[in-house]
């Protein structure tokens, strides 16, 4: 259901063509700050060079895009850190990223669309100060860009094409390209903080940053059921006991600095935390939702933490859609996920998806493992089938996607 981007002539983008210093980074998922819709397990990212590796635990809360880091595993504190080595220890200002590489066998019809070569799939550097307002006002912000195949799905195509990130300006022939995926103002007064500008969406639980996933293949739940980015303001509030409120006003789905088919909707939800080990987060999207249409859809996201090194997360979403065509896109999609922290060095997980779009079925199960083999960098391979029931590439298949394949691969990513 994602357009595609149209292939361009190339002009350099200013932004990305910083040199990507050689050594690396780790958050996952959010890359929040850009990152994390609802992460899952993850480290301390304010550790400092030197410090003993924390113990993994949860960082609850939607999947700005920021914090998390690689599943259960990964210290940036332990590695070099780029932003600590420019700016020191204690600054709010950080500037960092990585490099992902990957191969794998077969098509996903997601974003692993390119088989059978080692591509780079994300070169990504941000730049960012964060806000500290508990003794009062103040204000931060953040950019990211990024190169590599993941362009296409990473610039704001909710845009008229030629507008932001979405044009040929940005694209490198019919694989690779430019995005700038992130770019806003943030403010915090006590228990209050917003975004202002283009950033990543709070709902679902998987995120784009390849640091912020514990697989690199994603479910057609992210793919398929749920925006990556916005474009408005979004409000956090989190002085009730237990709660995290979120609300905004944004300019339909994927957009970046542009409203498209008169998009205009809302986004909002919750995040309620009981104890330490579980929490629930419910955040959805309504309105006129811009390239897609006018309609509902919302994500929860059950996170918990079974025993010390075991983590199950559950994802429901739902869309109902009235496309701009008239015709109807209503999704549902279940996700589990199990992770399981062997070591500090090793994880191992598995996920199974159902995901349905106007009454078609499809599922897909993957397993694989997270090998931090150093400080700043991760190999993560990882088995993958998806498959439909009585589909074929063309018969009764509403999604196009690659039905009753394997896929089997790896990826190596090295952060800054």
């Amino acid at each position: 259901m994602r357009p595609r981007s149209i292939t361009g002539v190339a002009a350099l983008l200013a932004c990305a063509a910083m040199a990507f210093p050689a050594a690396a980074r780790a958050q996952q998922g959010q890359a929040e700050a850009a990152p994390t819709r609802v992460d899952a397990v993850v480290e301390d990212v304010d550790q400092k060079p030197g410090d003993k590796p924390a113990e993994p635990e949860f960082n609850f809360g939607p999947r700005y895009y920021e914090a998390p880091v690689i599943s259960t595993l990964s210290n940036k504190g332990a590695g070099w850190d780029l932003g600590k080595a420019i700016f020191g220890d204690d600054s709010l200002w950080d500037l960092g990223g990585w490099i992902e590489q990957s191969t794998y066998t077969n098509s996903d019809g997601l974003f692993e669309k390119h088989p059978n070569g080692f591509r780079n799939q994300q070169s990504w550097i941000y730049l960012e100060k964060k806000i500290d307002s508990s003794e009062g006002f103040s204000i931060g912000g953040r950019v990211d860009a990024m190169y590599g195949t993941d362009a296409a799905d990473t610039q704001a195509f909710g845009n008229q094409f030629g507008k932001y990130d979405f044009s040929g300006t940005f694209q490198r022939g019919s694989t690779y390209g430019f995005a700038i995926p992130q770019a806003y103002a943030e403010m915090g007064y006590k228990d209050f903080a917003m975004k202002l500008g283009h950033f990543y969406t709070p709902l679902g639980y998987e995120v784009v940053p390849a640091t912020g996933n514990f697989f690199f293949t994603h479910a057609f739940t992210m793919y398929n059921s749920e925006p990556f980015t916005h474009t408005g303001a979004l409000l956090t509030y989190s002085g009730i006991d237990k709660f995290t409120l979120y609300g905004g006003y944004t300019l339909g789905w994927d957009t970046g600095f542009d409203q498209y088919e008169g998009g205009s909707n809302f986004v909002g939800g919750f995040t309620y935390t009981p104890r330490d080990w579980i929490s629930a987060t419910y955040l959805l999207t309504a309105g006129d939702l811009g390239w897609i249409g006018e309609g509902y859809s919302h994500s929860i996201v059950l996170n918990t933490k079974i025993q010390e090194r075991l983590s199950w997360i559950l994802l429901s979403d739902l869309t109902a859609i009235r496309a701009n065509d008239g015709s109807n896109y209503q999704t549902h999609g279940i996700t589990n996920y199990l992770i399981y922290s062997l070591m500090d060095e090793i994880g191992v997980g598995a996920r199974f998806e159902w995901w349905q779009r106007n009454s078609v079925s499809y599922f897909e199960a993957t397993g694989g493992f997270n090998l931090n083999l150093l400080p700043n960098l991760t190999v993560r391979p990882e088995g993958r089938y998806q498959w439909g029931p009585g589909q074929t590439a063309s018969a009764n298949n509403p999604a196009g996607l690659p039905v009753n394949v394997g896929l089997f691969g790896v990826d190596v990513i090295l952060k800054f």
